[in-house]
């Protein structure tokens, strides 16, 4: 079933809800994997008070490895499409977002040493991430990735979630602060971004997506901005194109998403806090 999966993050996500479930199975009575051990299973996850998008994840591989035991003549057609017509936990409302300000956008970088080497890789990350790019995406350019369409700098043919594939403008001041780093490291094939060790020395053949988390970690504690996580720049790179004009079906092309409500729950169109609605009843004091 795992092997039916493109994506690696996807597998991880549904190796552990595997795991799960069958932890779960073998904790209760002797069952039958049908659809009513599916329904008890999604009883007992949500008694857990679990947020309703890590039910449906779970739920969803279990649903696909009832689809492969019927693929492969372990369990009845009819059987597999009970437990496929399990549904899901219904979401109620939407999470708030995280996105920074233009002022605390520009902080964040601002309060990096450029004086070294660590300095102007963590500041290239952020400037990239700055584009809209996944963890993923970023930890995996290439130099040869950078080229030029239309008399712009692009990231050609970026491979993203779901093997979809899309080309991501890069502003000009991102693209200087790449290059200040790749001169600096000396870096002209392979991965743009690599290992450096506390002697400012540069090692190793690329970094992992938990290297951007540290980066970005770091650079909100120095600015002074709490609860910051990487995908939380690219949200507010969705909103702040919107805030200064870009069109909706624009941002969903730079941000790859497929479906265009996604891009709408980045640019937070649903809620407006700073301008709030109920700001202005005429209920406050005199």
């Amino acid at each position: 079933m795992l092997n039916s999966l493109a994506a690696a993050s996807s597998q991880e996500s549904y190796r552990r809800a595997i795991d799960e479930f069958i932890g779960w199975y073998c904790s209760e009575p002797r069952l039958a994997f049908n659809r009513t051990v599916v329904l008890r299973y999604r009883f007992f996850l949500e008694q857990n008070n679990l947020a309703p998008s890590t039910i449906n994840v779970r739920l969803a591989a279990v649903r696909r490895l009832a689809y492969e035991a019927a693929d492969t003549g372990l369990l009845s057609p009819e059987l597999a499409a009970s437990i496929r017509r399990v549904k899901g936990a219904k979401r109620l409302g939407v999470r708030i977002g995280n996105w920074l300000t233009i002022d605390q956008s520009r902080v964040l970088s601002q309060k990096l040493s450029l004086e070294t080497i660590r300095g102007k890789r963590d500041r290239a990350i952020l400037a990239l991430i700055g584009c809209g790019l996944r963890r993923a995406e970023l930890v995996g350019m290439r130099t040869e990735d950078l080229q030029t369409r239309e008399e712009h700098c692009v990231i050609a043919d970026l491979i993203g979630k779901g093997k979809h594939i899309r080309t991501v403008p890069v502003p000009a001041w991102a693209k200087r602060a790449v290059d200040k780093w790749t001169e600096a490291a000396g870096i002209s094939t392979g991965r743009i971004f690599r290992r450096v060790n506390r002697f400012g020395k540069i090692w190793g053949e690329g970094i992992t997506p938990k290297a951007i988390w540290h980066v970005v970690k770091a650079a909100a504690l120095r600015a002074g901005i709490q609860n910051l996580a990487p995908h939380d720049l690219r949200r507010t790179c969705a909103r702040l194109c919107h805030l200064a004009g870009g069109e909706l079906e624009q941002i969903q092309f730079l941000l790859g998403h497929a479906s265009v409500q996604t891009t709408e729950r980045y640019l937070g169109c649903k809620q407006k806090l700073r301008h709030a609605v109920n700001d202005a009843l005429g209920l406050e004091d005199p």
